[in-house]
């Protein structure tokens, strides 16, 4: 089991997030946008972070470069979940320090699996 913070602003999306994770037997902090999740990651310290692109308060771009700047925060992987699936888009999430970048929508089977290999590539 591991501990994951997610954070997405749209509440039907963070819930469906929270309850296919926690179905797959992983412990979920859910948070509505990048300050949220950042502040969670800090005090929770979770095997990876899962973050939408486009919030209020802090995008998921900042809230991964404030992540990646922290001594005590820079190893644990993060994935960029998003509808933006342009190249640039894509690009900009991996420069920030990103693992991965899942397009929305996705499966929640494919969610699973792509965290679990990110969790088990190390």
């Amino acid at each position: 089991m591991a501990k994951i913070v997610i954070a997405e602003d749209e509440r039907d999306i963070r819930e469906l997030i929270t309850f296919t994770l926690q179905f797959a037997g992983h412990q979920v902090i859910a948070t509505a946008n990048g300050a949220e999740a950042v502040a969670a990651v800090e005090r929770e310290r979770p095997d990876i972070v899962l973050l939408d692109v486009r919030m209020p308060k802090m995008s998921g771009y900042e809230a991964c470069r404030a992540l990646k700047s922290n001594e005590k925060t820079h190893d644990i992987p993060v994935v960029f979940l998003s509808a933006k699936g342009q190249e640039a888009e894509v690009q900009e999430g991996l420069k920030a320090g990103a693992k991965a970048y899942i397009l929305k929508p996705f499966a929640p089977d494919e969610l699973i699996a792509q965290v679990e290999a990110i969790l088990h590539a190390d």
